[in-house]
């Protein structure tokens, strides 16, 4: 069920009327009904996948109770593991089985030992796994790290694993901050609910006007590289930063805002990442909440910034690699990784990626300065280089991109496949653009306007803009879906 679609707006109002008017006096009757409707909204895309989900979160909920309940450290580890192999046995089965098989094919390959894929299947890949498994995986690990006690109510913590606002695609939750609201009792608040709304009115926005609207123009370009110059490959890949901040933003704005209806406050996961100033400000901005697992669960660990430069920069390789392969099963992924792992070490190398931590671009100023407006240009075009890689489907596709748009360098009008002006999307990404300026300050308050009247314009401005850009005949998912 997808957040912009016609039975996602007819399943919200009847699960939060529900919610609060019938299933209120208590808490746990509250979090079963929250249980059930989170199962059904993850079953209406395959029901076999609720056995996964379900696995996940019986073999974490008994692995917590049993790591607190030891005090051998051996065994608490041990039991640890047992978490750990599972999730990631779990989604490398799922996920990643099929890109091992035929990479080793074609190692084989190279050396000069030809092989059919006998042993690949047709695996379905669950939609949200990745989020899910990482985050019953932070669970155990914050319990036997002594973060956090466990919970004994199988519901609450079954909630808290499938609560379907963030379930799909995040943000990934710990059980600190989600966990502990699902055991408490909520109480109905006009302003959150309305703060709520709000921001699901500007997710869709961002997805329909911007992500959506952008994505047949991104499509043609990628499959057609071939055929084109540089101008339009650079555009292309730039339009597709666009797409993709557009696309996962506004899934992240619609599933904070749903979840405030419910009571509940997740964690902000974009923060205004277009307009960072250097790779390390970027990631403290973009998908947040999966920076933060990785931090948390593999750099700390690995000894973070607190051991050798040699061994930081060993790390921060790590992380990206990892972050990378997260991200899917393909060597593009993997590339992007690393090259974002290049455009950081840098950063951390001159002391400069905790610089702009806690502050915003021209934070009492109207307008950047001109050396922040280069640093942002700087930063956007070296993102925007990397999700070449991202975007493409192979490294061949990847590295043909690349070359055509190094080795056919000159100026094309680029025309709309479907014959539409794009002066109108330039114009479109300027006004976008000012927007997100102007509200840079928090990203939990899109109309945050004293004026009733300014409210009122932007409000029908927004959904006149979806209801002219809205299109039914194109893909209307979330790019973080696949993931």
């Amino acid at each position: 069920m997808l957040f912009n679609s016609l039975e996602f707006f007819i399943f919200l109002p009847i699960v939060f009327i529900l919610y609060w008017f019938v299933f209120f006096k208590k808490t746990r009757v509250q979090n079963l009904f929250l249980l059930v409707s989170s199962y059904i909204f993850y079953g209406l895309w395959d029901w076999r996948f609720l056995f996964l989900i379900l696995a996940s979160t019986v073999v974490d909920f008994f692995v917590g109770q049993t790591i607190y309940n030891n005090t051998s450290n051996s065994k608490r580890k041990t039991w640890l593991w047992v978490s750990v192999i599972f999730n990631i046995g779990l989604l490398g089965f799922f996920k990643y089985y099929n890109f091992f098989i035929d990479s080793w094919i074609d190692l084989l390959s190279i050396v000069g030992y030809e092989t059919t894929s006998t042993w690949t299947l047709q695996i379905i890949l669950p939609v949200g796994i990745s989020f899910y498994t990482f985050q019953t995986m932070s669970y155990s690990l914050d319990i036997y790290y002594k973060r956090l006690q466990p919970t004994k109510d199988f519901i609450s913590f079954a909630t808290f694993v499938s609560f379907f606002p963030q379930l799909v695609a995040g943000p990934i939750e710990r059980a600190s901050n989600l966990l502990s609201q699902i055991t408490t009792k909520r109480v109905f608040t006009y302003n959150q609910c309305k703060e709520g709304l709000k921001l699901i009115l500007w997710g869709l926005f961002k997805k329909i006007v911007i992500a959506d609207a952008i994505a047949p123009i991104v499509d043609d370009i990628f499959l057609n590289y071939n055929e084109y110059s540089a101008s339009t490959l650079i555009l292309g890949v730039s339009l597709f930063s666009f797409q993709v901040y557009g696309d996962f933003s506004g899934y992240s704005d619609i599933a904070i805002g749903t979840a405030k209806l419910f009571g509940i406050e997740l964690m902000s996961n974009f923060k205004f990442p277009i307009f960072a100033r250097n790779v390390a400000e970027y990631w403290q901005r973009w998908h947040v909440s999966l920076s933060t697992w990785f931090r948390h669960y593999v750099y700390i660990p690995l000894g973070g910034s607190r051991v050798s430069k040699l061994k930081s920069v060993r790390n921060i390789i790590i992380i990206f690699l990892v972050s990378g392969f997260w991200h899917g099963a393909n060597w593009t992924f993997i590339a992007w990784g690393a090259l974002h792992a290049v455009l950081y070490i840098p950063v951390f190398l001159m002391g400069r990626n905790r610089m702009y931590m806690g502050n915003v671009v021209a934070e009492n100023r109207w307008f950047p300065s001109l050396t922040e407006i280069l640093q942002i240009l700087l930063t956007f075009s070296l993102v925007t280089f990397s999700r070449v890689f991202f975007r493409s489907t192979s490294i061949t596709d990847a590295f043909g991109f690349l070359e055509q748009m190094y080795s056919n360098f000159t100026y094309e009008t680029y025309h709309h496949p479907l014959g539409y002006r794009m002066v109108d999307y330039f114009v479109l990404l300027g006004i976008f653009l000012l927007y997100e300026f102007r509200i840079r300050k928090d990203e939990r308050a899109p109309f945050k306007f004293k004026s009733k009247i300014v409210r009122f314009i932007l409000y029908a401005l927004v959904i006149l803009g979806m209801l002219l850009f809205y299109d039914d005949q194109i893909d209307r998912s979330f790019i973080y879906f696949q993931f």
